[in-house]
C-alpha cells in the first residue's frame, strides 16, 4: 500500500530513486528461487512469538511444515539481522545452521523423500528492525497511543516478513494455512490474521492469543497488532454467504469507528460486483486500528486514517471525488482481492497488486457516484504519475518498479476498459481473473495473457507500452490542405491501439500506427480523455 512513498518520496527526489544501486548477492538470495528454496514447498507455518514491549525485543519459534518436491539440498530460510537464530531441529534432532547475511541455510540431517511432509522448527530471538516511520520504512512499530499506552504493530510489505520471523521470504510460496500465537502483557490485546482460536492467561502477567488462517496467505501479510482495543462485530450477506465483520479500534475510538466503518458494507458490495466473492469467507473480514496509515494484511486489514474521509483528509485525484469516502478503508480492503488472493510471484510485478487496487478506487467512486464520476476520479489521478521508471521492475532481485504502478496502472486498466467497449465483458474479465487465479501466485505475464484472451483483444503492445516504458502514447496530428494526418509517436514497435476522438466536432474511432494516415475531412482533433494518451500537433 505504500502510496505515500510513491507520491511524496518520489516527488521529493525522483532522480535519486531512479539511480538505484546494482543488485547485490543479498538481493539475489532474497528475490530469486534459489536451489535451496526450490526443493521444498511450504504447507504450514506455526509461529509462536513472545513480545517484550519495554525491551522492544522478541523471542519465538516457528514450525515450518513443507512438502519435499525435489532433490534435497540445504534449506534456505530468511531472517533479517539483527535477529538471531538460536537453533533448528527436525524430529528432535539438532540441525547445522550457517548464515549468509539475511539468509539462513539449514542442513537436513536425514534423507528428504519427495512427496513426504516434514517439519523443521527454528528458534530465534532479538530486537527486530524498528519502523518509527511505518509503513514507509518497514519493520516493527513500537509506538504509544494518545494515553501513552503501548501500541505495537508490524508493517513489512517490501521489506519482507523475515524482518521479524524466520520464513521463506518469497511471494512464490504461500503456506496453505498459518497459525500465529502472540504472547503479550495481559493489559494488552493482540489481533492477528484469521480467527481467534484461543486466549490463555499464563499466570505470569502475560496472555497468549492464538490466531489461525485456514487459507493461503502471503507472508508479508502475517501481522501483529497489539494495543488497548475495543471490539465490535457485524455480518454481511454477500455472494459467498454470510461474511463475519470484526472491528478492533482503540478503546477510546470505538464510537468514531462505528460511524466510519459503516462504509464497509457498500465497499464490499461494490467490489463483489466487479471482482467476485470476497476471497476469505472462511477467515472473515477484519479492520484493526494501527499506529501507521495502513496496510493490506489479509483478514486483518491495518487501518490508520484517523476516521476521516479522503487520504488523511485529502483527495488524491484533485477532483473532490475522493472526499466522500475513506481512502484507506477502500484501498486496503481492495487488496484482499488484488495482492492477497491474486499475488504476484515477484515484486517486480507489483502492479498486479497496486494497479488493480488503485483502479478499484475509481470503481468504488463509480458505484457510489456514477460512471462519469468514477472516470473523472481516475483521470484526475494522472497528475500523480511521474514516468520516472518503468512500472515493471527487474526480476529476481527483490526490487519493485516505479511507484507509478498505482495510478499509471489504474489508468492503463481504465484505457483497456475503453478498448473493450462492453462493460459486461470487462466485468466478466475482472471476475474471471479472480476466479481463475483465486488464492494463487501469478506472473504479470499470466495476467496480461488472461486479459487478452478474456477480452478477445491482443493487448500485448498495450501492456508493453504502459508497463515497460516511461512514455505515454502520443497521437501526433498535422493539418493542411483540408486534411488531417495522424500517427502514433513515442510508442513501442507495432503499437496500433485504436483511440476515440472528435475531428471537427465529429466523433470517430481512429486506428493509428506509426505511419501517417489521412482523414479526408480536416478539423481540430480532441482525444477522448478516458484514453490515457497525449496529443501533439506538429507542423505540416
Amino acid at each position: 500500500m505504500r502510496l505515500l512513498l510513491a507520491l511524496a518520496v518520489l516527488l521529493a527526489a525522483p532522480a535519486a530513486l531512479a539511480q538505484e544501486a546494482p543488485p547485490t548477492r543479498a538481493d539475489t538470495l532474497r528475490g530469486s528461487v534459489t536451489p535451496e528454496r526450490a526443493w521444498w514447498d511450504v504447507t504450514h507455518y506455526d509461529l509462536d512469538v513472545r513480545l517484550d514491549p519495554e525491551a522492544r525485543a522478541l523471542q519465538g519459534s516457528v514450525g515450518i511444515t513443507y512438502r519435499v518436491v525435489g532433490p534435497a539440498r540445504e534449506m534456505q530460510i530468511d531472517l533479517q539481522e539483527p535477529l538471531v537464530v538460536d537453533a533448528a531441529e527436525q524430529d528432535g534432532r539438532p540441525l547445522a545452521v550457517r548464515r549468509d547475511g539475511n539468509a539462513v541455510f539449514i542442513a537436513p540431517a536425514e534423507p528428504q523423500v519427495p512427496g513426504e511432509l516434514r517439519t523443521v522448527t527454528v528458534r530465534y530471538h532479538g530486537a527486530p528492525r524498528p519502523a518509527p516511520n511505518a509503513p514507509w520504512d518497514g519493520g516493527f512499530v513500537w509506538a504509544a497511543d494518545s494515553l501513552g499506552r503501548p501500541w505495537i504493530a508490524t508493517a513489512v510489505q517490501g521489506l519482507g516478513a523475515s524482518a521479524w520471523w524466520p520464513v521463506k521470504d518469497s511471494q512464490t510460496d504461500e503456506p496453505d494455512s498459518q497459525r500465529v500465537a502472540v504472547t503479550v502483557p495481559s493489559a494488552l490485546t493482540d489481533v492477528s490474521n484469521g480467527r481467534l482460536r484461543r486466549t490463555t492467561d499464563n499466570g505470569d502477567g502475560t496472555t497468549t492469543y492464538v490466531w489461525a488462517v485456514t487459507s493461503p496467505i502471503n507472508t508479508y501479510n502475517v501481522a501483529v497488532n497489539v494495543g488497548h482495543y475495543a471490539h465490535f462485530d457485524d455480518t454481511y450477506e454477500g455472494e459467498g454467504g454470510t461474511l463475519t465483520l470484526d472491528y478492533y479500534p482503540l478503546d477510546y475510538n470505538e464510537d468514531r469507528a462505528r460511524r466510519q466503518f459503516a462504509q464497509t458494507k457498500p465497499m464490499l458490495a461494490c467490489f463483489e460486483h466487479w471482482f467476485g466473492p470476497f476471497p476469505w469467507y472462511d477467515d472473515g473480514f477484519t479492520l484493526v486500528e494501527t499506529p501507521y496509515l495502513g496496510m493490506e494484511h489479509q483478514s486483518a486489514v491495518a487501518y490508520g486514517n484517523g476516521y476521516e474521509n479522503g487520504y488523511r483528509g485529502r483527495d488524491l485525484s484533485g477532483t473532490g471525488r475522493g472526499l466522500s469516502w475513506d481512502f484507506i478503508l477502500v484501498h486496503e480492503a481492495a487488496h484482499e482481492w488484488w495482492g492477497n488472493s491474486v499475488t504476484s510471484e515477484d515484486v517486480a510485478d507489483m502492479w498486479v497488486h497496486e494497479g488493480f487496487t488503485a483502479y478499484a478506487e475509481n470503481l468504488f467512486v463509480e458505484c457510489e457516484q456514477g460512471r462519469d464520476a468514477g472516470a473523472e476520479y481516475v483521470i484526475g489521478t494522472r497528475a500523480n504519475v511521474l514516468n520516472d521508471r518503468p512500472v515493471v521492475g527487474p526480476f529476481g532481485v527483490a526490487r519493485e518498479g516505479s511507484g507509478d504502478m498505482y495510478y499509471k496502472g489504474a489508468n492503463l486498466l481504465h484505457t483497456v476498459r475503453q478498448l473493450v467497449g462492453d462493460d459486461a465483458r470487462w466485468r466478466a474479465a475482472l471476475r474471471g481473473l479472480q476466479e481463475t487465479f483465486r488464492h494463487r501466485t501469478v506472473t504479470g505475464a499470466e495476467v496480461r495473457a488472461y486479459l487478452s484472451g478474456a477480452t478477445g483483444l491482443d493487448l500485448t503492445r498495450v501492456f508493453e507500452q504502459y508497463l515497460e516504458t516511461t512514455q505515454i502514447p502520443t497521437l501526433e496530428v498535422r493539418t493542411g490542405d483540408g486534411t488531417t494526418d495522424y500517427r502514433w509517436a513515442d510508442v513501442v514497435p507495432g503499437f496500433d491501439m485504436p483511440v476515440e476522438v472528435t475531428v471537427g466536432g465529429r466523433a470517430q474511432t481512429l486506428r493509428p500506427t506509426e505511419a501517417w494516415q489521412s482523414l479526408p475531412d480536416g478539423g481540430a482533433v480532441v482525444v477522448d480523455p478516458d484514453y490515457y494518451v497525449e496529443l501533439r500537433t506538429v507542423a505540416p
